[in-house]
């Protein structure tokens, strides 16, 4: 598979199929993304969105189809095996390390890494991206405000030198204020070469940074299209772009 610019998907699903017991969860789904794209995937609850994440990042083995990675079979690889190649995920809720400090969640994005002057390099392209994050770096995690955690998980994330960030509701639990400074934030980090692939509940603001998007409906894609025209699809707008936050 390859996009009108002739390039080859640098992490895809063929034809997916994925179980939990005797539950058909994901359904024949085919997904790519490409080097340096930002795309977002789209669901009401029970859809598959988070499954989808799970699968490729190696939680969850396909019943059948592929994962691809780089042109790759990565169908059951560990986790850390995809994380070494590129694959790293910012969770729901952020998921730091709330008793170690902002500068020890850090470094733990890099753990699988050994060149030094590298990480050196990434932990100071985090501090001239997130400020905030480095006056906090000798402060507990825990303590830090929502929009700073986000940061944190943020910069967590970029430390291990991602090819492509998947990213699972990134506004969850953000004061509204906030939700717009974290969309611009991952819009920086996009617009510095880093794939996205992004589950979002807020449609709106998800599409308007977005390259393309998919729409799930329990475990099918029913969409799939460039994100101006999903923002521009009646049928979307009818089901998710009613208040944009649904």
């Amino acid at each position: 598979m390859s996009n009108a610019n002739g390039a080859t998907p640098l992490l895809e699903f063929r034809g997916v199929n994925t179980h939990y017991g005797a539950v058909h969860i994901l359904k024949d789904v085919d997904l790519a993304i490409y080097p340096g794209e930002l795309v977002c995937l789209l669901g009401g609850n029970a859809s598959g969105k988070s499954t989808t994440l799970k699968t490729l990042l190696g939680m969850v083995t396909p019943t059948t189809g592929d994962v691809i990675l780089d042109g790759e079979r990565v169908n059951g690889k560990p986790t850390s095996y995809l994380v070494e190649r590129g694959v790293t995920m910012v969770p729901e809720n952020r998921r730091l390390f709330k008793r170690l400090t902002v500068k020890e969640n850090l470094e733990l994005g890099a753990y699988l890494r050994s060149d030094r002057d590298g990480i050196q390099s990434d932990l100071e392209r985090v501090y001239s991206m997130f400020p905030r994050v480095k006056e906090r770096l000798n402060q507990k995690s825990g303590t830090l405000s929502g929009g700073e955690q986000q940061m944190v998980a943020m910069g967590r994330a970029l430390m291990s030198n991602p090819r492509v960030l998947l990213m699972d509701e990134p506004s969850m639990g953000l004061a509204p204020a906030l939700v717009q400074t974290n969309f611009e934030l991952i819009q920086q980090i996009h617009e510095e070469g880093v794939a996205i692939f992004m589950v979002e509940q807020n449609a709106n603001m998800a599409l308007s940074i977005a390259d393309r998007g998919w729409v799930l409906q329990t475990g099918r894609v029913v969409l799939d299209d460039s994100a101006e025209a999903l923002l521009a699809n009646p049928e979307l707008r009818a089901s998710y772009l009613g208040d944009g936050n649904r």
